[in-house]
């Protein structure tokens, strides 16, 4: 409407303005304003309304076979016609920017698969904040499998950013579920990673910066079904942060071993520690995005500060509270990716069918 409009001033003010005002050559700002939000047909459609409207204004006037005229006219129909040109291109454009988001959607969720909402005796709930605007994933990576009596998982952060990051989480993630859904001990899982990764440099590989020189810090956990505790294989990862009704703790084993990737520096230093993982209690696995993240004036975000008052819901309540407040602290500006998972603890069924979390 708001071209209509334009085109309705433009056209009454020219008739109604002294002979020696000319405000038709104006016109040409209806099909440019319907150009910035409509497409070419009715940027076309338009164009040629204000055409037939100068056309109308000048033969009100009787000018309409005078050379001045009919060059104003001439010209406004030209000018709409490249308009609608440049518009029928640029919509080309974005038809094609539409399939490729769409092809990337695709891959980046099969890439970083949404955890699952109830697996064994626990519930999960996850964010993930891409730094990278329009991606859903970067660097920092998490799964879940199950084995016959238990559920493993894996958070993580890989060294650097950009599609070398990207790869290496690719990397990370698949190693994980060829091999964690096999009764193999923790120690074993977390070796294989990181000989996948390892390996991976022997390999030729392309010339993109920091290519064949990153690591990952990871976290692998498992937490059996009939046992309330969660074994931990810290790869110098930050700690989870478990709470319970003493309050916050963080889980820093006695022997973290070295990030993934560093081949032979770690071999035979992963080792396995158990912590107490009571029904009822909350497990948060968080990359440094997220306690590294700084407001504007260059305050770390106080994570364990947030948690204490953060408890009376479940693990999406928690999640939603500390995206929030993430969010918030940053100034919605996130400098690195950053991912949460929050798990929670119920009592184990394991009568029932595939087993079934019980209130």
């Amino acid at each position: 409407m708001i071209p209509l409009l334009v085109i309705g001033l433009i056209t009454v003010g020219d008739v109604l303005a002294p002979a020696s005002v000319r405000l038709s050559p104006l016109l040409i700002a209806a099909p440019a304003m319907t150009a910035s939000f409509a497409g070419p047909v009715l940027t076309a459609s338009v164009g040629l309304l204000a055409v037939v409207a100068q056309i109308a204004a000048n033969a009100s006037e009787g000018f309409l076979g005078h050379p001045g005229q009919l060059t104003e006219v001439v010209t406004l129909a030209l000018v709409s016609a490249m308009i609608v040109l440049f518009r029928a291109v640029l919509d080309r454009h974005m038809r094609e920017l539409i399939r490729v988001r769409a092809v990337a959607d695709v891959a980046q969720r099969v890439l970083l698969r949404p955890l699952p909402v109830r697996v064994g005796p626990l519930l999960i709930a996850s964010v993930y904040l891409a730094a990278e605007p329009g991606a859903e994933i970067g660097g920092d990576l998490y799964a879940a499998a199950r084995t016959s009596n238990a559920t493993r998982l894996i958070i993580g952060d890989v060294r650097g950013s950009g599609l070398t990051a990207v790869a290496d989480a690719s990397l990370v993630l698949g190693a994980f579920r060829a091999i964690a859904h096999w009764p193999v001990p923790l120690t074993d899982l977390a070796s294989h990673l990181d000989t996948a990764l390892s390996a991976e440099r022997t390999e030729p590989r392309d010339k993109a910066p920091g290519a064949g020189e990153s690591f990952v810090t990871a976290a692998v956990l498992e937490i059996p079904d009939d046992r309330p505790v969660v074994r931990l294989v810290n790869c110098g990862h930050p700690p989870p942060l478990l709470l319970c009704d003493s309050g916050v703790k963080a889980l820093e084993g006695e022997a973290p071993a070295l990030p993934l990737g560093l081949g032979h520096l770690a071999v035979g230093r992963y080792h396995t520690e158990d912590f107490p993982f009571e029904e009822g209690d909350q497990l948060l696995l968080y990359t440094d995005g997220v306690v590294e993240a700084r407001n504007s004036e260059g305050t770390f975000f106080p994570l364990a500060e947030r948690l204490p008052g953060a408890d009376g819901g479940g693990p999406q309540y928690l999640v939603d509270r500390l995206h929030r407040d993430l969010l918030s602290h940053t100034g919605g500006h996130q400098g690195d990716d950053a991912a949460l998972v929050v798990l929670e603890r119920h009592r184990w069924s394991a009568d029932a069918p595939g087993g079934a979390l019980e209130p």
